[in-house]
């Protein structure tokens, strides 16, 4: 199949999100203390080492929108499927490993957002989202792969995924690279994720051990041998924890996965099993809960937490 032209197939909702980005540099320079949001034609923006796998969950097929002119910071990648903005509610991964910092810049803008901060110093931001599994202010050690939020439409006027490589001055590659496709300046190309696929990443990700209409809410790393999730139904008040291994994959060993509300009885799942612990879902709705989880040797307990 032939791509067209992003010329041709921009709509009247997506000259509106040009038009947002005016503002949206500003809003998120207000929150960072890095130089520089977009290249200038003396910028030397260099080679970034680190290898990005796309920021949605494996075997996902979404374009990547490169707009040009007037997408503000030009270079920045909008998520999208083919016929529009239909993305909205999609997990958000981290597209390499690194330090995550959550903020809010509000609208027009960002909206809910993160950063990461890899290991070479460059960087990657992630726009719009939904939900995020941290609160603006907070940080945490991702790996490539992590969940970090879901698509949404915060800060602008469509779901969509914005999507930004820097280097580590701040300043925007204009041609991004993502599963070892290039994006240049006015190209749109269709790119399929292998992030967390399997052969050595868990295959399973803890809303699919959940089921439909849960959201990560909240996540701790059980050192590198894997991590426990809890999950929140806002359309029936259920919590739901899950623990995902990292390590013997595929091969049963122990791991655990346990809910506790306020006032009530702890549930558990435990044994040996091959991939994750869980479901455990309670109803808990404006109760507050302590969750957590192990993966051999290796646990979190949480303190009674997420009350409303």
């Amino acid at each position: 199949m032939s791509v067209i032209s992003p010329f041709r197939r921009r709509s009247a909702k997506h000259r509106a999100l040009i038009k947002h980005w005016a503002l949206a540099a500003m809003a998120a320079l207000a929150l960072v203390t890095t130089p520089a949001a977009s290249a200038t034609a003396s910028d030397d923006v260099g080679a970034l080492a680190i290898a990005h796998k796309s920021p949605f969950s494996c075997s996902k097929t979404f374009y990547a929108n490169n707009w040009t002119p007037s997408h503000n910071p030009a270079g920045s990648i909008d998520w999208q499927s083919y016929e529009g903005d239909a993305v909205g509610g999609e997990t958000v991964r981290a597209t390499a490993g690194g330090t995550a910092t959550f903020a809010n810049a509000g609208s027009p803008g960002y909206g809910q957002w993160v950063q990461i901060v890899h290991s070479d110093g460059t960087r990657t931001r992630y726009a719009h989202l939904a939900t995020m599994v941290r609160t603006p202010g907070q940080t945490m050690a991702v790996s490539q792969g992590t969940v970090i939020g879901t698509v949404g439409a915060t800060g602008t006027t469509a779901p969509h995924l914005h999507y930004e490589q820097r280097n580590s001055s701040g300043v925007v590659d204009t041609s991004p690279t993502v599963e070892g496709v290039t994006v240049s300046l006015g190209q749109k190309k269709a790119i399929t994720s292998t992030n967390a696929c399997g052969g050595g990443t868990n295959p399973y990700t803890p809303e699919e051990v959940c089921g439909s209409g849960f959201v990560v809410i909240d996540q701790a790393a059980l050192g590198s041998v894997g991590r426990t999730y809890l999950l929140y139904n806002s359309g029936n008040g259920n919590n739901c924890v899950a623990t995902l291994k990292s390590t013997n994959l595929g091969t049963p060993s122990a791991v655990s996965a346990f809910l506790e509300p306020e006032g009530a009885s702890r549930t558990t799942d435990s044994g040996s099993y091959s991939y994750y612990a869980g479901p455990v879902k309670r109803s808990a709705p404006g109760t507050c809960v302590r969750w957590g989880g192990s993966v051999g040797g290796t646990a979190y307990t949480s303190p009674f937490e997420h009350c409303d």
